[in-house]
């Protein structure tokens, strides 16, 4: 289970459906490195410039379920994972879609064989981007019933 844990949090990590995040008022002035961000003004965090950091993610354009397994293939958290936003306003159906996320995709692999129409070495994981989100992009699969 620590593999499939792994998997979920990359297809999470890897695809950042929303990259950008929800926009945000500044409270009060915001002082950061020489700049002052005025109270009241929009922000928009940049999610995928932390799931897609180099120091956290080895070669983070590639989907690696091992960015969450430690060296004994144990599950490991990472705080740069946040596919639901940051903070106290981050995503509050956060733990149910985790959770839904993970029970969904082990009750298909449980039931089902996935097996691909094209060989997997032609497969284009990269995300297409559509205004301010990434999808996954189209391809067909075979599902057969064990």
């Amino acid at each position: 289970m620590p593999y499939t844990n792994a998997v979920v949090h990359e297809i999470q990590r890897f695809l950042a459906l929303a990259p950008i995040g929800v926009p945000r008022a500044v409270a009060r002035d915001v002082h950061l490195r020489q700049y002052v961000i005025p109270k009241g003004t929009t922000i928009f965090l940049s999610l995928k410039s932390v799931l897609y950091d180099s120091r956290e993610f080895p070669n983070p354009e590639q989907f690696n379920p091992g960015h969450f397994l430690d060296e004994n293939g144990a599950f490991k958290k990472s705080n740069f994972f946040m596919p639901f936003s940051a903070g106290k306003r981050n995503c509050m159906g956060e733990g149910l879609a985790r959770m839904e996320l993970f029970l969904i995709l082990t009750a298909i692999l449980q039931n089902f064989t996935l097996k691909s129409v094209v060989q997997p070495k032609d497969i284009d994981i990269i995300p297409a981007t559509a205004s301010v989100g990434n999808h996954p992009k189209p391809s067909e699969l075979r599902v057969l019933c064990r």
